[in-house]
C-alpha cells in the first residue's frame, strides 16, 4: 500500500509534474490548520529534495504567515485519473519574495502571471504515498481563468492596495512577512 522515501524517487516526481491540482497545509504552533489548494502552472520540482510553487495574491495569506513562524509544510497530491495514489511531500518551507536574492533567479522559473506575490520553497524532509483508494476519478481537469482575469483587471497598484489590506495578518493574527517595499 503506502511507501516512504527521504526524497523524490523519479517515477514519484514525473506523478507530481503532471498534477493539474495540488494542496498546501501548514499550521502556526497555536491556531488554525490551513489547507490550500492550487492550480495553473504554478509548480516546479527542481530537485529530488526541493519543490517550489509560486504564489499568486489571493484572499489571505496564511501560508505565509505559518511558514514566517515555524516552516511547517505539507503538499498533498492525488491521482484524480490513471492509477490510485495519494502523495504526500514533508518538510520545512521557505519564503522567496522581491526582495530575495534569489527572486529573479526563481522567478524565471514560471510563466509570467499577474498577481504573482510570492515563491514557496519546500525542503523535502520525507515523501509518503498511501492508497489512495477512495479518491474518485474526477477525468481530465481544466484550469480556471477567473484568478488571473482578476489580477489583471485589479492591476498592479490596486493589487498592492488589496495585499496590504488582507494580506499582512493571518486570521489568527499573525505577520505574514509581506513588506509593502517587497513589491
Amino acid at each position: 500500500m503506502g511507501l516512504n522515501w527521504k526524497e523524490i524517487p523519479p517515477d514519484i516526481r514525473s506523478f507530481i509534474e503532471a498534477q493539474k491540482l495540488f494542496f498546501v497545509a501548514t499550521a502556526p504552533m497555536d491556531g488554525r490548520v490551513n489547507l490550500s489548494p492550487k492550480g495553473l502552472d504554478t509548480l516546479r520540482v527542481l530537485d529530488a529534495r526541493t519543490v517550489t510553487y509560486l504564489d499568486l495574491t489571493g484572499s489571505g495569506n496564511e501560508t505565509a504567515a505559518h511558514v514566517t513562524e515555524n516552516g511547517r509544510m505539507t503538499m498533498l497530491f492525488c491521482a484524480f485519473t490513471g492509477e490510485a495514489m495519494t502523495l504526500r511531500l514533508y518538510g520545512k518551507a521557505d519564503l522567496i519574495r522581491p526582495d530575495h536574492p534569489e527572486w529573479d533567479a526563481m522567478l524565471a522559473l514560471f510563466p509570467r502571471l499577474p498577481g504573482t506575490r510570492q515563491i514557496f520553497r519546500l525542503h523535502v524532509e520525507s515523501v509518503a504515498t498511501s492508497c489512495g483508494w477512495s479518491i474518485p476519478v474526477i477525468g481530465e481537469m481544466q484550469e480556471r481563468n477567473e484568478l488571473i482575469e482578476w489580477a489583471e483587471t485589479k492591476g498592479e497598484d490596486n493589487l498592492e492596495a488589496y495585499r496590504l489590506s488582507n494580506n499582512v495578518v493571518s486570521i489568527d493574527g499573525l505577520s505574514t512577512g509581506y513588506v509593502s517595499d517587497d513589491f
